[in-house]
């Protein structure tokens, strides 16, 4: 699964956050709703446009965004 295909980001869409292609669904909220317990057959009955595949493509997107993030810890003179 090529989750590029699937997955968009575009100024003109939801003020450019990642979306299931053609439509408004954004990444973020499928995520959220499946760390709240819904299941993928959940978003499934809930969203008519949706396809597993692109669920999953969506956990897969939000694996490497998450994955690819660069922490910089600063030290602020506040000791624990």
């Amino acid at each position: 699964m090529n989750i590029y295909e699937l997955i968009e980001a575009r100024p003109d869409v939801m003020r450019g956050k990642p979306v299931i292609r053609g439509t408004r669904i954004p990444v973020e909220l499928i995520v959220r709703k499946m760390g709240e317990g819904a299941s993928i057959e959940d978003l499934l009955d809930g969203y008519p446009k949706l396809t597993r595949e692109s669920v999953q493509a969506a956990l897969v997107y939000a694996a490497d965004a998450i994955g690819n993030e660069t922490f910089i810890y600063l030290k602020t003179g506040i000791s624990n």
